[in-house]
């Protein structure tokens, strides 16, 4: 069950599952909170797995002090920071290898693969077991080190430092994906501040080097999507810098060639109605694409997060019809919405408008009228 719900967990996302949403938010996190200190092993670790993944939700703290008793909060905020500092680790070995264990008639449960060799001796066990145990013991230190070490380099006082540390983040990307991954959370943590710091020759390598770990993770980033959205986005859209703005835009869409796309939706549609300017068309614009890719797979779940986006959009239409925005291009992307909108969804987009506020549903009726 742990395991299960750890992958609809990562499927759904933070966003939405810490949305608030009733019967959503204040069942999952609780439960989370409980499977992360279940007396299971291996159900403690799909627990701590979903607590890493919703961690990353930027108002985890506050949704945390909201949902969970208070005498529960210091214990689920140490298991976090163990997390986020010395990472995940590896899968119990009870949970790898009860994959190849099988029922027999009257038998009970036995490993599959010692149908086919000799009984490990007391000796053999012996060594087996502290082979085992100095090998899980290796593997978390090698780990621990790595963090620290590409930790550091990524917050080095020195630029060039922190240039070394991104060409070693990609470099690892190629040659050691596995160690990187099962340190993700806190090598992205590292990573996002290089993304968003103020040296634009460090800020630009960052941008420009992260397409490159797109194309060598692909959907294995899924789980940091919240992290790299708002780090990509925020700011570099409507930078002043021609190369900072491109390579911000040439991330997007390496996220949106190598992730799965229902994990952008929300995050795009989020930053497209708070953002402004250059950024807002460009999300607007991206948004309206990703409709037409998923509207035939995932009908109600693109109805759920873009409607509400444009009716926000049509919804701050001024008296003469034009949208705010810089030389209405907000406009122009909003029409480009609507119409990827009514492609898929015909006349009963006209009549979800129906209960919008009257001012909205005349702006979606000038332009689809337009359109026609």
């Amino acid at each position: 069950m742990a395991q299960h719900l750890a992958n609809l967990v990562e499927k759904v996302g933070a966003a939405r599952l810490l949305s608030g949403a009733k019967d959503l938010t204040d069942r999952i996190l609780p439960a989370v909170v409980k499977l992360a200190q279940d007396s299971s092993q291996e159900v403690r670790y799909f627990g701590r797995r979903m607590l890493l993944s919703l961690s990353s939700h930027p108002e985890f703290e506050k949704i945390l002090e909201k949902y969970i008793p208070t005498k529960d909060l210091q214990t689920v905020r140490d298991t976090i920071f163990t997390l986020k500092t010395k990472g995940l680790g590896e899968m119990p070995q009870d949970t790898q290898s009860a994959r190849g264990r099988r029922s027999l008639p009257g038998s009970g449960t036995v490993r599959a693969s010692s149908l086919n060799r000799e009984p490990l001796n007391q000796t053999n066990r012996e060594s087996h077991s502290h082979y085992s145990c100095r090998s899980q013991t290796q593997s978390f230190a090698d780990k621990t080190e790595y963090i620290k070490q590409i930790s550091d380099l990524l917050a080095s006082k020195d630029f060039r430092e922190r240039i070394k540390g991104i060409d070693q983040l990609v470099a690892d990307c190629q040659n050691n994906p596995n160690m990187v991954i099962n340190s993700i959370f806190p090598v992205f943590d590292a990573f996002r501040a290089r993304l968003q710091e103020s040296n634009s020759k460090v800020n630009l390598y960052a941008l420009e080097s992260l397409q490159k770990i797109i194309h060598l993770l692909k959907d294995k980033l899924s789980q940091v999507v919240n992290i790299l959205v708002p780090a990509i986005v925020d700011n570099h859209l409507n930078s002043k810098s021609n190369a900072i703005c491109s390579a911000a835009i040439g991330a997007i869409n390496a996220l949106i060639l190598n992730i799965d796309n229902i994990l952008l939706l929300q995050p795009f549609c989020a930053k497209a109605q708070f953002l402004s300017g250059k950024a807002k068309v460009n999300l607007i614009e991206k948004v309206a694409d990703l409709v037409t890719e998923l509207y035939p797979r995932k009908p109600q779940m693109v109805e759920q997060k873009v409607l509400p986006l444009l009716w926000h959009l049509l919804g701050t239409s001024t008296h003469s019809g034009t949208i705010h925005g810089r030389g209405g291009s907000v406009r122009g992307a909003t029409a480009n919405l609507c119409q990827a909108l009514y492609a898929q969804m015909g006349p009963s987009l006209s009549e979800c408008a129906a209960s919008q506020p009257a001012n909205v549903h005349k702006s979606l009726n000038d332009i689809l009228r337009t359109l026609s």
